[in-house]
């Protein structure tokens, strides 16, 4: 009989989600380098070469790809001849793993998550505790696949009970649209369909786990109706158009993952999990004879991408902003910013909306005159670094707090990442402001941007406070110009229209 001593399990968890916060998993680089190659959208190109940049940065210096390290997902297959060498219970050994490695000491982790989920949702500072799944099988090991599932594309996951003659296709493709861009396309999509609704969605978490084969399932051709429906929806879901950022594009998912399970004569449960361009998750298997070992990939297999400036980008000096300069923005231009920039996200906003309401104004040493703020929740630093992986957060959270900002606080400019929605965007042309999209899944890349930062209020919150940042050529994307227009409505409209009109396939070669 097999024994699972307990050190051997925790320290292979916690050694797992090291290893997937900077490290992607090899096939969702190959299938993202391929879809850089054949990508005709400017944008696009440039946010997908931001992405592979930061990809091989975080694996060179073993650093989180996000900013937003997930909640940890587990998926365990334990053998019924095992025995645990425990007394813990298998929560408690997996919620040590998850401490040890988010307060690893080299690489610390985002804590992220919040308990309760209703009322206080203060944060565990560890990131546990982790949600998982278990499965009793024959044998003597266990079999564990970890995941770290990023909160904005976790967001946007979806669910119909459909009826047994409606459409999936058709249901995916009225949904992805609804979907926007806040889980940083190019990723990929799990469905799940069949059993009853939670049977569903966990299908669904569960093909995310399984391996990009886009490229040699249409390769080979399909062998299955499984496999025509995967490239169906593959094709018709790109041929959307909304492509990498929301930006308009040839690439919005470089896969479709499929699982099944029989269901009630009645139903049709189908559920629908996006994975972002933060892909993380990693498989091992424990014998007894000691704590798992991942080989780390080598570097050798990256794409040959390197991301630099365009020549056509726009230096913009934030300590001299102001609302004329903002106004001359063109949406889709690039810009890259320098000076100094305040930081908020949910928490900061409902903060100061509520310092409003009880007449006591903005916290002591906070002025957003004329400034920008970015919507992020930082890394802590490690070693030498003045702050962490800093990528944006998803903008459309804040969307009901921005009528509030820009008519009382002075604030012109706002960075985030993904679209904004209509009451947002109205707030933004009736202010004159404006609102720039940074591109998640670069959080590394956009820290090597910062060359100081300061916490200048709310720092019980964590990585919710408010910061001052100070950056040199941070690159961004105007995303809604003063006039309203937001490019993650025109562009994907444009590209949806050249992709059926010229007809320019949406396969990967």
């Amino acid at each position: 009989m097999t024994v699972i001593r307990e050190d051997d399990f925790i320290q292979s968890v916690a050694d797992a989600l090291q290893f997937i916060s900077y490290y992607h998993p090899l096939d969702y680089i190959e299938h993202l380098g391929r879809a850089y190659e054949r990508e005709q959208s400017p944008a696009a190109k440039d946010a997908i070469a931001q992405i592979l940049t930061n990809s091989r940065m975080c694996a060179e210096g073993k650093r989180p790809l996000c900013q937003d390290t997930g909640i940890v997902n587990m998926f365990l297959k334990v053998g019924m001849d095992v025995r645990w060498g425990t007394r813990r219970s298998l929560a408690d050994m997996i919620n040590e793993g998850v401490r040890l490695a988010y307060n690893h000491p080299d690489n610390k982790l985002r804590a992220s998550v919040v308990d309760d989920p209703l009322f206080a949702r203060k944060n565990t500072r560890d990131n546990s505790p982790a949600v998982f799944h278990v499965e009793l099988v024959p044998g003597e090991q266990v079999e564990v696949t970890v995941a770290a599932k990023g909160g904005g594309s976790e967001n946007k996951t979806k669910f119909a009970m459909l009826n047994p003659s409606d459409s999936i296709v058709d249901w995916v493709l009225k949904t992805v649209p609804t979907m926007g861009a806040g889980w940083c396309p190019p990723g990929m999509l799990g469905i799940g369909a069949g059993g009853t609704a939670e049977k569903a969605m966990l299908l669904a978490k569960e093909s995310l786990m399984e391996p990009l084969d886009m490229h040699e399932l249409l390769a080979r051709g399909p062998q299955s109706k499984a496999d025509e429906l995967r490239i169906e929806l593959y094709e018709k879901v790109n041929a959307l158009g909304i492509g990498a950022q929301g930006l308009g594009g040839l690439t919005t998912v470089l896969d479709v993952k499929l699982k099944l399970f029989p269901t009630h004569a009645a139903s049709k449960p189908v559920a629908m999990i996006p994975n972002c361009a933060a892909t993380r998750h990693a498989h091992f298997v424990l014998d007894g004879s000691g704590p798992a070992v991942l080989e780390p990939p080598s570097l050798e297999q990256w794409p040959k991408v390197t991301w630099t400036a365009g020549g056509n980008s726009k230096r913009v000096n934030l300590d001299t902003l102001t609302r004329a300069e903002v106004a001359s923005w063109k949406p889709g231009e690039t810009l890259l910013l320098n000076g100094k920039m305040l930081t908020g996200r949910d928490a900061a906003h409902k903060r100061i909306a509520d310092l409003f309401a009880s007449g006591q104004g903005l916290p002591p040493g906070v002025d957003f005159t004329n400034r920008a703020i970015y919507y992020v929740g930082p890394v802590d630093p490690v070693r030498d670094e003045v702050v962490g992986p800093a990528g944006p957060t998803t903008a459309t959270r804040m969307d009901k707090f921005t009528g509030m900002m820009l008519e009382k606080t002075g604030l012109i400019a706002m960075i985030g990442k993904a679209e904004r929605g209509p009451v947002a965007i109205e707030s933004i042309r009736k202010h004159q402001a404006a609102y720039l999209m940074a591109v998640g899944g670069a959080a590394y890349l956009v820290s090597k941007a910062i060359r100081a930062a300061r916490v200048v209020a709310f720092e019980e919150l964590g990585m919710e406070a408010i910061y001052e940042f100070d950056v040199k050529d941070m690159p961004v994307t105007v995303a809604v110009d003063a006039q309203g227009t937001s490019v993650h409505n025109t562009a994907p409209a444009e590209w949806s229209e050249k992709i059926r009109t010229l007809k320019i396939p949406v396969r990967v070669a």
